[in-house]
């Protein structure tokens, strides 16, 4: 005969479980510091758009893209700058994929490698692709318009923390999940060939290109267990 706790016995159980699962996701959270900083300034920089006419949103997020009439101007402050912004002003989907992406390539290879690999995706992304599109413009292959072509947003950071994440995916899934990287980010190039579909797949190629940042960093993840309580509670490696 199946038998049931008491209802007083388990209401301390679901309190419990659930101080135990905010634990948990505090740890997460204040264990990748870099990720949750920035997600919450791109939560921010969202709002402030929403609060835009369409004219003028337009015209602020030009003067922060790193089209090539600003990078030729003010190239530092435009590479920082495009990289607090979305276009588009939907900011859930990228609270998600922070969370499946940058949190735990953070928690892997602690924030100091991981705002490398960033910055190293964002920024050699960017001059690639436009130093690509400078070069069709200058043949005759694009528009003289396009230098001032609308581009901010975090897509090739992210692209480039997705692709690095391979060297912490285990053998033998680690072949598959560069197979689906390569090919969803390289059929876009192939189907549209869009100077933004290169960017993408060359933040994808300078991502698998930090190995050295990556190398060992899947070592003695075991031991990481978060003295910060008592429940046993693992921080992520």
């Amino acid at each position: 005969m199946r038998r049931f706790l008491p209802r007083a016995h388990q209401a301390p159980r679901a309190r419990r479980q659930a101080r135990r699962a905010v634990r948990a996701g505090i740890v997460w959270i204040t264990s990748a510091p870099g990720t949750y900083l920035w997600l919450a300034a791109l939560f921010v920089t969202t709002v402030a758009l929403h609060r835009m006419s369409p004219g003028f949103e337009e015209d602020f997020l030009r003067q922060r893209s790193t089209n090539i009439h600003e990078l030729s101007t003010d190239p530092v402050r435009v590479l920082i700058a495009s990289a607090f912004w979305i276009d588009g002003g939907r900011w859930a989907p990228y609270a998600v994929l922070y969370t499946v992406f940058h949190a735990p390539a953070e928690h892997w290879l602690g924030t100091a490698r991981w705002l490398a690999v960033v910055a190293l995706a964002h920024i050699g992304a960017t001059l690639i692709s436009e130093g690509v599109l400078a070069w069709a413009i200058r043949h005759g292959h694009a528009p003289q318009s396009a230098v001032n072509t609308l581009d901010v947003g975090v897509s090739y950071a992210l692209a480039g923390v997705v692709a690095v994440l391979t060297y912490r995916v285990p053998k033998p899934w680690n072949l598959p999940y560069l197979g689906a990287v390569l090919i969803f980010f390289g059929t876009p190039l192939i189907a549209d060939r869009s100077f933004t579909d290169l960017g993408h797949f060359a933040a994808a190629l300078i991502g698998l290109a930090c190995y050295p940042l990556a190398r060992g960093r899947n070592r003695g993840r075991r031991r990481n267990l978060d003295r910060r309580t008592d429940s046993g509670v693992r921080t992520p490696s």
